[in-house]
């Protein structure tokens, strides 16, 4: 049989190439090429609210490839594109939208330096991991207690639990965490959050649960201020992260995502209000 000028190693490269792109469909099903092309155009006068995640160390866990990058990196930068497109879509707010393919849009935060204070929203995940230096602590403590907001999600079970507890206590030495109770305006502030089901990752739902470890039961818990403000939403046994991340992924169920959708909205209104 004749090849023509169709080499082996022309084959090899056209097999890698076939299959680069399946694996490209497979991370952003439903989408096609241009979605995928360039950044989100510059914000020129200067947006409401902006995608703010926070940056952490870690005791060798966090350092591990968790999605594809570090503990806090999971699920970016889709989590933020999908969150943004939501909030863009569901509210008045206005928000700055974050590029699907680069990222372009969302900020990344790092509390050894300033700009922490120019956010009054912050995302932090697979907290179960994270390890804040005394001076992090402190430097929480005042943002929180200054009028920020943190959301903590994507982090399971009874060990995560400690590893997450063993930093905040250094953030709040003298505040207990307490269960988020259903009267709370958090969950009223724009969707009345009555029912609240198992947020899970698309990982457990695969292994046909909607737990991971042994976080069997979801919980929604939070650190107050002096005066009744919620600072710090804790969701653990949760992955909003990952519902908003599979937004467009057939296999997601579409009620998990229109939750997590309801809970960041309710977030964010309440962060930029209180």
């Amino acid at each position: 049989m004749k090849r023509g000028n169709f080499t082996p190693g022309k084959m090899m490269v056209a097999a890698l190439l076939l299959l680069s792109g399946f694996a490209l469909a497979q991370r952003f099903p439903l989408r096609d090429s241009a979605s995928l092309q360039g950044d989100v155009p510059a914000d020129a006068d200067g947006a409401e609210f902006n995608f703010a995640r926070l940056i952490y160390g870690g005791d060798g866990y966090s350092d591990r490839y968790a999605g594809r990058g570090r503990s806090w990196t999971t699920d970016m930068p889709e989590a933020e594109h999908f969150f943004m497109e939501g909030l863009l879509r569901l509210t008045l707010v206005d928000g700055q939208s974050v590029s699907l393919y680069s990222g372009a849009g969302s900020h990344f935060i790092n509390l050894n330096e300033d700009n922490v204070f120019d956010y009054p929203f912050l995302y932090a995940v697979e907290v179960g991991y994270w390890r804040l230096s005394p001076e992090e602590a402190a430097i929480l403590r005042e943002y929180l207690l200054k009028g920020g907001f943190l959301i903590v999600d994507d982090f399971h079970g009874s060990q995560e639990w400690a590893g997450f507890m063993s930093s905040l206590q250094k953030v709040f030495p003298d505040r207990p965490v307490v269960d988020i109770e259903d009267g709370d305006e958090v969950l009223h502030a724009l969707y009345d959050l009555d029912e609240r089901i198992q947020i899970p990752g698309l990982a457990a739902l695969y292994n046909g649960v909607t737990y991971e470890r042994d976080g069997v039961t979801p919980t929604w818990k939070g650190v107050y201020d002096d005066q009744g403000r919620l600072m710090m939403a804790i969701n653990h046994n949760m992955d909003l992260g990952d519902a908003w991340e599979h937004a467009d992924t057939p296999d997601y169920p579409e009620n998990m995502t229109a939750m997590a959708y309801r809970f960041a909205v309710n977030y964010v209104i309440y962060a930029m209000t209180h």
